[in-house]
């Protein structure tokens, strides 16, 4: 690292204030070119769950402006899809000038990658996690008791699943790189394995609502991507050596 790239905190601050403008302009472009959809959007949203309530269930809102507000938040959601690839490159540019001149060419791999990544993460959400979790609840529905999401409830929980799925989704991504540059190791992860575990629950209790059924459909992944990620560092570190 060149002792000229170093800056104060002042600059630090004011670089992660711009960084953080810049994201935020991005969302909202992709917001307003998503509100002009957002009734589309908003029906291919909840066709996970039309799919899996019995005939004639429809979702329902109970305030006048719910409805309304609904549609912006689906816009907000689709715009921060939309605006992914410009906050990791915006986070990449913001890391940069800690890394060694030879890491920052990777800036363009790791948007791209990473990217990927997040989709996959919020397609395996929405394709795989929402049919077979609303499906579960669902099914404890009787002729005595019969299920009325509502707009609001139904779009927080799809909200907060598509977002911790595709960050979560994140994890090779991120061992790759850092065991590109040195920080993390193929035994490190390994050795470490058991304490990953019990910090994948504890990631999975936080970002998921309170039930045990969410919790599991987002540690089981994470499992698997650590698994992946370990073997992600071992052939890194192979091929440094090499």
């Amino acid at each position: 690292m060149e002792s000229e790239d170093r800056m104060p905190l002042t600059e630090h601050l004011e670089e992660l204030r711009w960084r953080i403008i810049k994201c935020i302009i991005a969302i909202a472009i992709g917001f307003a070119c998503s509100y002009a959809f957002s009734k589309r959007i908003f029906e291919f949203i909840i066709s996970p769950l039309i799919k899996v309530m019995p005939p004639g269930g429809h979702l329902i809102y109970t305030s006048l402006p719910e409805a309304f507000l609904t549609y912006l938040k689906v816009s907000f959601l689709s715009g921060f899809v939309l605006a992914v690839p410009v906050i990791l490159y915006q986070s990449w540019k913001f890391v940069m000038p800690g890394l060694y001149e030879n890491e920052r060419k990777y800036v363009l791999p790791f948007v791209f990658v990473a990217t990927i990544f997040f989709i996959v993460g919020a397609a395996f959400a929405f394709f795989v996690v929402f049919p077979f979790g609303f499906k579960f609840f669902l099914g404890f529905s009787t002729d005595k008791i019969t299920a009325l999401p509502s707009l609001r409830e139904y779009l927080n929980l799809v909200t907060k699943l598509i977002i911790a799925f595709g960050i979560t989704f994140e994890l090779p991504v991120i061992v790759y790189f850092l065991a590109r540059m040195g920080i993390v190791t193929y035994s490190m992860l390994a050795r470490k394995r058991q304490y990953a575990v019990l910090v994948i629950f504890i990631v999975a209790a936080i970002l998921t609502p309170p039930d045990v059924i969410s919790q599991i459909l987002l540690a089981v992944p994470l499992l698997l991507l650590y698994e992946v990620s370990v073997w992600v560092a071992y052939a890194v570190g192979k091929d440094r050596k090499g």
